[in-house]
């Protein structure tokens, strides 16, 4: 586990990240393309034409400019998007002059103001997702273009391959070295005058796979989406190796088996990923062509830019409870409940980690019903440490207490607080009976402020249409109890408060009905679905926020609240959401989403 770095490791990896490219810059240049890559995923065409005009909106923020790269950079994230250069996929879905012209003049603009070295596109990680993405779209970078003209482009190619064969390893452990390796591995099978590289690369991803990815598939950072983008990564290698007639080693096969078995739990009956930890539901289709890929000995996706069908076409997860990279997974009747069963993170991974124990989001056919906030990162560093607390989550939580606390570290380069303080011992049993599956966990993250447990109960029926779930806050131990009464003597006459949260998605149509003891939520679908309550406390319908990355500000959204009050030695919940007993077992949801298809910053205005 790689440990969080001091302010003078953080210097020293950036100068020696300097020394190393300008160094590289003397490299020796490409001759061409040994073969003739193809781009991997299709983007959205109308990004691309906005792309095309000058309009960037990356991470949360808009600029208009021919030239961003004379622009002062409103946030860190936006220079990772902008210098990463995933925007050409979008570029390359207009399939127009216009466009084609747009990426070689941005790419060329690049390459004068930063070949030689300079600038903070130099980073391990982000020059080998820069050097895919050169590869990806190759075809349009050199097209309608000379040998002279090209020239440059091959030659800042071969520094990015001396570059990182030199830092590959500088590269935080996770996404951000997969990058390096992957995008050094593939420039090697693909560009001439290269060969030499193939073999170190091939070694460094095979370290890679053995320290970065466990026996089950997981990652540190405990980050769907992060590990979806390894997946698409090793997916890639495996297809560009079978290209250049050279056999994937083992390491890399048995990797990319157990990281796709890994994702099949993770994703929702919708193809989207579960929000938990940084991570986003994912883009559209990415992740099954990605799978499609994994399931081919070869490596391939099916040829061509990945096409995703309305109906989604994924491969059906077992049924039943299953588990992966720290969450448990209830799926029957069309309906997946995923719940964060393990510890956040830590070391190095918990600069992004969230106070999501216990949490759990709920997804219906297509359509989310349950979820987290999200990542609030591409909306900056308040939306960020708001996402991240348990009050942002779809759990229990005590009123002014995150199950896990931020450090006091100070930030560095726009780096997030890590989490500290968490659970400790989180536990989890399951039981799987005709009627129903049932999850019962527990986590002690209260118990140093609180002596309190945490224990939650979640039970799924057979048909799907009935979750039901008990929440109970509890001292198990005398210590714990202890400490509780002093902390009751602290909070008298009102007693230790404590909230239930269900956030919903913001398509989610709720009120309050009966007298406001339930609540309706009907979903676009036609389904509804109706939550009741059994326990102290009050029922309300309160204002929440979707932080949703690539929108130009967070969605506005709807939380079921129930607010209560601990005066004895123990306190429960219960609890049930279901759907509403006219609302057939199936429903034909063929319609799509404006918000899936194309990101809001990009067809509204500010």
């Amino acid at each position: 586990m790689q440990a969080v770095e001091s302010g003078f490791q953080a210097w020293r990896r950036r100068w020696a990240d300097r020394w190393a490219a300008r160094r590289a810059a003397r490299a020796v240049p490409s001759r061409g393309f040994r073969q003739q890559p193809e781009p991997q995923f299709a983007g959205f065409y109308a990004i691309g034409r906005q792309l095309a005009s000058g309009n960037f909106a990356l991470a949360g923020h808009r600029i208009e400019a021919p030239d961003p790269w004379t622009v002062e950079p409103p946030s860190r994230g936006f220079v990772d998007e902008l210098h990463g250069f995933g925007w050409l996929d979008h570029l390359g879905a207009v399939g127009e002059r216009e466009a084609r012209l747009a990426a070689q003049a941005l790419t060329d603009g690049w390459i004068t103001r930063f070949g030689r070295g300079h600038g903070p596109g130099w980073r391990p990680g982000l020059s080998g997702r820069r050097l895919g993405r050169w590869i990806d779209h190759a075809l349009m970078l050199t097209a309608g273009r000379d040998d002279a003209e090209n020239a440059a482009l091959f030659a800042v190619m071969g520094s990015h391959v001396a570059f990182l064969a030199r830092r590959w390893q500088a590269a935080p452990e996770g996404l951000a070295r997969f990058e390096a390796v992957t995008g050094w591995l593939m420039a090697a099978l693909v560009l001439e005058g290269m060969e030499a590289h193939i073999q170190p690369a091939e070694r460094a991803l095979g370290t890679c796979c053995t320290a970065g990815i466990d026996a089950g598939g997981a990652i540190d950072s405990r980050n769907p989406e992060e590990l979806a983008e390894i997946l698409v990564l090793l997916v890639r290698c495996r297809a560009a190796l079978a290209a250049a007639e050279r056999r994937a080693l083992p390491v890399l096969e048995e990797t990319t088996a157990r990281v796709a078995a890994s994702l099949r739990i993770l994703r929702h009956v919708d193809g989207g990923l579960a929000r938990f930890h940084g991570g986003g539901r994912g883009a559209e289709g990415r992740l099954e062509r990605a799978l499609a890929g994994a399931a081919d000995p070869l490596g391939r996706a099916g040829g061509g830019v990945a096409q995703h069908h309305p109906l989604g076409g994924q491969a059906r997860p077992p049924r039943g409870p299953t588990r992966a990279m720290g969450y448990a997974r209830l799926h029957d009747g069309r309906v997946s409940v995923i719940i964060d069963a393990a510890a956040p993170p830590a070391g190095f991974a918990a600069r992004n980690a969230h106070a999501s124990t216990l949490a759990f989001e709920l997804t219906s056919n297509r359509r989310p019903l349950i979820v987290n906030c999200g990542p609030g990162r591409s909306f900056g560093a308040e939306w960020e440490r708001a996402g991240r607390a348990t009050l942002s989550h779809s759990t229990l939580s005590i009123d002014g207490w995150s199950s896990s606390r931020f450090g006091r570290a100070a930030r560095r380069d726009g780096r997030a607080e890590p989490l500290v303080d968490g659970p400790r011992r989180v536990e989890l049993h399951r039981s799987d009976e005709r009627h129903a599956s049932t999850l019962l966990l527990s986590h002690d993250g209260y118990v140093p402020s609180h002596g309190l447990t945490h224990v939650r109960n979640l039970d799924l029926s057979s048909d799907g249409r009935a979750l039901m779930g008990e929440d109970r806050l509890v001292p198990l131990e005398p210590a714990h109890r202890r400490r509780f009464r002093q902390m009751q003597e602290d909070h008298a006459p009102h007693g230790i408060r404590f909230a239930l949260r269900f956030h919903l998605h913001p398509e989610a149509d709720a009120s309050l009905d009966m007298n406001g003891t339930a609540v309706s939520v009907a979903l676009q679908s036609g389904e509804i679905w109706v939550f009741r309550f059994d326990g102290p406390g009050s029922l309300s319908l309160e204002s929440s926020v979707y932080l949703e990355p690539g929108r130009a500000a967070p969605r506005a959204s709807r939380q079921i609240v129930i607010r209560a009050a601990m005066q004895q030695e123990s306190a429960q919940i219960n609890w049930t959401l279901a759907k509403a007993q006219d609302t057939p077992l199936a429903i034909r949801d063929i319609g799509r989403d404006d918000a899936l298809l194309l990101p809001e910053p990009l067809v509204s205005g500010d």
